[in-house]
Protein backbone atom coordinates (compact mmCIF):
# COMPACT_ATOMS: atom_id res chain seq x y z
CA UNK A 1 0.00 0.00 0.00
CA UNK A 2 1.10 3.54 -0.73
CA UNK A 3 0.98 6.80 1.16
CA UNK A 4 1.29 10.24 -0.44
CA UNK A 5 4.08 12.13 1.31
CA UNK A 6 4.48 15.88 1.45
CA UNK A 7 7.68 17.91 1.32
CA UNK A 8 7.26 18.93 4.97
CA UNK A 9 7.40 15.29 6.09
CA UNK A 10 10.33 14.52 3.80
CA UNK A 11 12.29 17.53 5.08
CA UNK A 12 11.58 16.43 8.66
CA UNK A 13 13.08 13.01 7.91
CA UNK A 14 16.10 14.05 5.86
CA UNK A 15 16.77 17.03 8.12
CA UNK A 16 16.66 14.92 11.30
CA UNK A 17 13.85 17.00 12.82
CA UNK A 18 12.05 15.92 15.98
CA UNK A 19 9.19 14.23 14.11
CA UNK A 20 11.55 12.02 12.08
CA UNK A 21 11.12 8.87 14.19
CA UNK A 22 7.32 9.18 14.26
CA UNK A 23 7.17 9.69 10.48
CA UNK A 24 9.34 6.65 9.87
CA UNK A 25 7.26 4.62 12.33
CA UNK A 26 3.88 5.45 10.80
CA UNK A 27 5.09 4.89 7.23
CA UNK A 28 6.54 1.47 8.03
CA UNK A 29 5.10 -1.06 5.62
CA UNK A 30 4.01 1.64 3.15
CA UNK A 31 5.54 2.59 -0.16
CA UNK A 32 5.75 6.31 -0.83
CA UNK A 33 4.32 8.33 -3.68
CA UNK A 34 4.27 12.05 -4.32
CA UNK A 35 3.50 14.44 -7.14
CA UNK A 36 6.50 15.26 -9.31
CA UNK A 37 6.51 18.77 -7.81
CA UNK A 38 7.79 17.45 -4.47
CA UNK A 39 11.19 16.86 -6.04
CA UNK A 40 11.59 20.59 -6.76
CA UNK A 41 9.96 21.63 -3.51
CA UNK A 42 12.83 19.92 -1.69
CA UNK A 43 15.24 22.27 -3.46
CA UNK A 44 13.03 25.24 -2.67
CA UNK A 45 12.90 24.28 1.01
CA UNK A 46 16.68 24.21 1.18
CA UNK A 47 16.98 27.55 -0.62
CA UNK A 48 14.60 29.07 1.95
CA UNK A 49 16.77 27.64 4.75
CA UNK A 50 19.85 29.19 3.12
CA UNK A 51 18.14 32.59 3.02
CA UNK A 52 17.30 32.33 6.74
CA UNK A 53 20.81 30.98 7.46
CA UNK A 54 19.29 27.84 9.03
CA UNK A 55 21.47 25.32 7.19
CA UNK A 56 24.87 25.12 5.56
CA UNK A 57 25.44 23.93 2.01
CA UNK A 58 27.30 20.88 3.34
CA UNK A 59 24.37 19.85 5.56
CA UNK A 60 21.89 20.44 2.75
CA UNK A 61 23.97 18.25 0.46
CA UNK A 62 24.03 15.49 3.10
CA UNK A 63 20.26 15.72 3.48
CA UNK A 64 19.84 15.64 -0.29
CA UNK A 65 21.87 12.43 -0.43
CA UNK A 66 19.47 10.89 2.12
CA UNK A 67 16.50 12.15 0.08
CA UNK A 68 17.86 10.52 -3.06
CA UNK A 69 17.93 7.15 -1.26
CA UNK A 70 14.22 7.30 -0.36
CA UNK A 71 12.21 5.30 -2.90
CA UNK A 72 9.35 7.51 -4.05
CA UNK A 73 7.02 6.86 -6.95
CA UNK A 74 6.42 10.22 -8.63
CA UNK A 75 2.92 10.83 -9.93
CA UNK A 76 1.96 13.21 -12.74
CA UNK A 77 -1.17 15.23 -11.98
CA UNK A 78 -3.25 17.09 -14.58
CA UNK A 79 -2.82 20.86 -14.46
CA UNK A 80 -6.39 21.49 -15.62
CA UNK A 81 -7.70 19.83 -12.46
CA UNK A 82 -5.10 21.70 -10.42
CA UNK A 83 -6.53 25.02 -11.52
CA UNK A 84 -10.09 23.98 -10.69
CA UNK A 85 -9.18 22.78 -7.20
CA UNK A 86 -6.79 25.65 -6.48
CA UNK A 87 -9.44 28.21 -7.38
CA UNK A 88 -12.33 26.52 -5.61
CA UNK A 89 -10.38 25.82 -2.41
CA UNK A 90 -8.29 29.03 -2.48
CA UNK A 91 -5.03 27.12 -2.05
CA UNK A 92 -1.66 27.12 -3.79
CA UNK A 93 -1.02 24.78 -6.69
CA UNK A 94 1.69 22.96 -4.70
CA UNK A 95 -0.88 21.95 -2.08
CA UNK A 96 -3.31 21.01 -4.82
CA UNK A 97 -0.75 18.69 -6.44
CA UNK A 98 -0.52 16.73 -3.19
CA UNK A 99 -4.28 16.51 -2.82
CA UNK A 100 -4.59 15.36 -6.43
CA UNK A 101 -1.86 12.77 -5.96
CA UNK A 102 -3.63 11.32 -2.93
CA UNK A 103 -6.94 11.31 -4.79
CA UNK A 104 -5.52 9.74 -7.96
CA UNK A 105 -3.74 6.99 -6.04
CA UNK A 106 -6.47 6.53 -3.40
CA UNK A 107 -3.86 6.94 -0.70
CA UNK A 108 -3.73 8.76 2.63
CA UNK A 109 -1.69 11.96 2.80
CA UNK A 110 1.13 12.50 5.27
CA UNK A 111 1.93 16.16 5.82
CA UNK A 112 3.03 18.39 8.69
CA UNK A 113 1.44 21.43 7.03
CA UNK A 114 -1.73 22.40 8.91
CA UNK A 115 -3.19 24.38 6.01
CA UNK A 116 -2.71 21.46 3.65
CA UNK A 117 -4.28 19.10 6.21
CA UNK A 118 -7.37 21.31 6.40
CA UNK A 119 -7.70 21.59 2.61
CA UNK A 120 -7.15 17.83 2.15
CA UNK A 121 -9.84 17.00 4.69
CA UNK A 122 -12.28 19.34 2.91
CA UNK A 123 -11.55 17.44 -0.30
CA UNK A 124 -12.20 14.07 1.36
CA UNK A 125 -8.56 12.95 1.49
CA UNK A 126 -7.66 10.76 4.47
CA UNK A 127 -4.62 11.69 6.51
CA UNK A 128 -1.86 9.85 8.32
CA UNK A 129 -1.34 11.89 11.48
CA UNK A 130 2.01 12.55 13.11
CA UNK A 131 1.49 12.81 16.86
CA UNK A 132 4.80 14.28 17.93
Amino acid sequence: MYVTIDTSALIAVIGNEGSKKEIIKITEGYSLCAPKSVHWEIGNAFSAMFKRQKISLALAQQALAVYRDIPIKYIDVPLETTLDISESQNIYAYDTYLIQCAQQTSTPLLTLDKGLKTAAEKMGVSLLEVES
